[in-house]
């Protein structure tokens, strides 16, 4: 048998992460239409993710979310989504690059995605890795001196035992479009 040097199977799973791409700018411009929901999971590894670390002491290599009833703040960028969802009571912002996407599933039409988080001829701009890496540092030193000073942190116990947390119906969300590389744009809003 030939060598595949085309690489056929990373053109198909960067294609399908682009459907995975369309549906979420198109949930973000119109909502979640009739019964669609999603379970969307990724490796919390993957260059680029970012999310708490009360999450990702919770979560350490791969989680499942769930969009459907209340998330907010679908932005939709070039490389990457961010969404707001509750966890146990606490809102989180969740930043995941496509690259970092393992399934995606609609229960609602029995529509299934499964992706290999490595597999992709995409590679994630330096800015946006770079912005990550410095936000978990700044986090971190934030925690430590929340810490430090005495005051009570949030424990990931609060949140369910499941891998699959509930979230859902949203507020409307910006459109999206745009290549995402401010520091800013990644800052947690409180």
């Amino acid at each position: 048998m030939a060598e595949d040097l085309l690489r056929y199977d990373i053109l198909i799973q960067d294609a399908l992460r682009g459907a995975v791409k369309k549906i979420l700018a198109e949930v973000g411009r119109t909502g979640l239409p009739g019964e669609h929901h999603f379970y969307i999971a990724f490796d919390t590894t993957a260059p680029g993710v970012r999310i708490s670390s009360r999450l990702k002491e919770r979560y350490p290599q791969e989680m499942t979310i769930v969009m459907q009833h209340q998330f907010w703040d679908l932005a939709i960028g070039e490389h990457a989504f961010e969404v707001g969802l509750s966890f146990g009571g606490v809102a989180e912002k969740l930043l995941v690059p496509y690259s970092a996407i393992k399934g995606f599933f609609d229960p609602s039409v029995q529509f299934a995605l499964e992706f290999d988080p490595g597999k992709t001829a995409e590679e994630l701009p330096e800015e946006l890795l770079e912005a990550v890496e410095e936000l978990a540092k700044a986090e971190k030193l934030a925690e430590d001196v929340t810490s430090d000073a005495g005051s009570p942190q949030q424990d990931g116990a609060e949140a369910a035992s499941s891998d699959k947390e509930d979230s859902g119906d949203k507020a409307p969300a910006a459109d999206g479009g745009g290549e995402v590389v401010s520091l800013d744009a990644f800052r947690k809003k409180t």
